[in-house]
């Protein structure tokens, strides 16, 4: 009997434990965002948690918020099952870190003051940039949420053994209405509490597993690969490159499409942004990325143990028959290295290591909620619909009441996408981002001349290709791994479109200033450029 089966008659055997923990994880993080509510009292709290939380609470923040369901399900599934190119996720996700570093962290924080479309702003017309900023930051956030409602689904329905369709679409439900409670309730004070109890519990979670498998092997790492490649039913292949990416010119041009998407769409991402308004200085957010590229590099290092030992003590074909991406091979590995799929031991470490995983999602999840409610409220509300007179708990308001609609969108989509490999999906938000956000963001810091139409160009210009090239690409049509396998009308070849949309977002952007009759102001690109470079006058 495959795995997955026993796993779903263990997880039958031992549901009131299982049922018990995932009680005590969700119930534990709601009663730290009821707290955390209880102390916002005005929009500074509800948006950047009161600026009150050290470089390394909000590098934990930070670290919670970016390890998410793709890089603990999806990478492990992505290295148990196409070995050395599979763990290029975990070096793309990592290196990102010091494009946000070197490039955005310190003058963001300084020049915004509580979402991206405050940067683009300053020296732009308001009106028609908040409007870009606000669309763009919702479609990447919806992407990046289809991840984690995927992930959430299959997460759930292998612990409790759930195989009927509509029970796995309920699973879908239950997650979104979780994360419009978490962000309604608490705001980003409660956000950045949870995010920092699951990067905690995650790094722990995945210490464990990696010291078991290794111990497996006498920690000897070769014999684990050794095994992993024997298992894995191609040979020494698993361990080399070109497995996946390798196999003809549009597969190698594939992995470049990605590997520009994951280095240079982390410093856009809408929910990585606004983490460093929660911080008071530039110095703290400085700091923050420190400590978060700390923290997320050593995870990443440890994916290597969760891919490989799920290769090599599950096997090729027990990972598929479970999941087709391959997003739960780390669970059922927790399952096998506990003593198996008929143990308590086994039915244990899958319960922990799943509610660990599962209060991964939530956190993110509530993350990526607050991120575009909050670019709703501030930017599209606030100041396009209400013209800068809305007051602070009218605001609120409409930002709780965007989480309902934002969550009601990525539950409808997260349907469709339940059976697709969570890190392929995050990589599609990553080239949106990168492709949308990254070149407005660099132009308006560092680039005198750049004009509003240009800003618009960038944005529209890099959001519409991006987005219309995913549709037409494998993801989501004619492979048995697309979201819609029954169909065909790709035509575009690549799974990731960076390639193609991050130039064109730079080019655009370039090429609507030149073109544009508008003079930039001056002065405002002086005051943005001392205020990004020392702090001085930010909020």
């Amino acid at each position: 009997m495959s795995p997955h089966l026993l796993a779903a008659e263990s997880a039958s055997d031992n549901r009131p434990l299982i049922i018990t923990l995932f009680a005590v994880f969700v119930l534990a993080t709601l009663a730290i965002t009821v707290w955390a509510g209880r102390q916002t009292k005005d929009a500074t709290d509800f948006y950047a948690g009161g600026r009150q939380f050290t470089g390394f609470q909000n590098g934990l923040a930070i670290s919670g918020d970016y390890m998410s369901a793709a890089s603990f399900l999806g990478i492990a599934g992505a290295i148990a099952l196409s070995g050395y190119d599979g763990f290029l996720y975990s070096i793309g996700f990592l290196v990102a870190w010091l494009v946000a570093l070197l490039l955005v962290a310190e003058p963001l924080r300084n020049s915004g003051r509580y979402t991206m479309g405050d940067v683009l702003a300053y020296r732009m017309r308001q009106r028609p940039v908040r409007t870009a900023a606000g669309v763009s930051t919702i479609v990447v956030s919806i992407f990046y949420l289809l991840a984690q409602m995927a992930g959430a689904g299959v997460l759930v329905s292998l612990l409790l053994g759930i195989t009927s369709e509509a029970g796995k679409i309920l699973i879908v439900v239950l997650v979104g209405v979780v994360m419009i409670l978490y962000v309604t309730i608490g705001g980003m004070k409660g956000t950045t509490w949870v995010q920092m109890v699951k990067a905690v519990l995650l790094i722990a979670g995945t210490l464990l597993i990696t010291f078991l498998v290794l111990l497996k092997f006498n920690f000897n790492i070769s014999d684990l690969l050794g095994e992993a490649a024997k298992n894995s039913g191609m040979g020494e292949a698993f361990l080399e490159p070109g497995l996946k990416y390798g196999l003809n010119a549009t597969t190698k041009l594939d992995f470049i499409s990605l590997g520009i998407a994951l280095v240079l769409g982390t410093a856009g991402l809408p929910h990585i942004l606004i983490r460093f308004y929660t911080v008071p200085t530039a110095r703290a957010a400085r700091n923050s990325v420190n400590w978060a590229i700390g923290i997320i590099g050593l995870f990443y290092l440890m994916t290597i143990a969760l891919g490989f030992g799920a290769a090599a003590l599950l096997g090729h074909d027990d990972i598929i028959a479970s999941n087709k991406s391959g997003n739960t091979a780390a669970p059922l590995l927790a399952e096998e290295i506990g003593g198996g799929p008929d143990s308590t031991g086994g039915a244990i470490l899958l319960a922990v290591i799943s509610a660990v995983a599962f209060a991964t999602i939530l956190a993110v999840v509530a993350g990526l909620t607050l991120a575009s409610s909050s670019s709703f409220a501030h930017d599209l509300y606030a100041n396009v619909i209400r013209k800068g007179k809305a007051t602070q708990k009218e605001e609120i308001s409409a930002a709780r009441w965007a989480t309902v609609g934002i969550g009601t969108v990525a539950v409808v989509l997260g349907v469709f996408a339940r059976d697709l490999n969570v890190a392929g999906l995050v990589a599609l938000a990553f080239a949106v981002a990168a492709s949308a956000n990254l070149p407005t963001i660099l132009y308006s810091l560092f680039w005198k001349r750049f004009t509003t139409q240009g800003a618009l160009w960038s944005i529209y210009g890099g959001l519409i290709s991006s987005v219309f090239l995913v549709l037409f690409s494998p993801v989501v049509s004619g492979k048995e791994t697309s979201m819609f396998p029954d169909v065909d009308f790709h035509w575009f070849p690549l799974e990731n479109p960076g390639l193609i949309s991050i130039p064109l977002g730079f080019l655009l952007g370039w090429l609507g200033t030149l073109v544009s009759k508008e003079q930039p102001d001056k002065e405002k690109y002086a005051e943005l450029e001392v205020r990004s470079l020392t702090g001085h006058g930010a909020h």
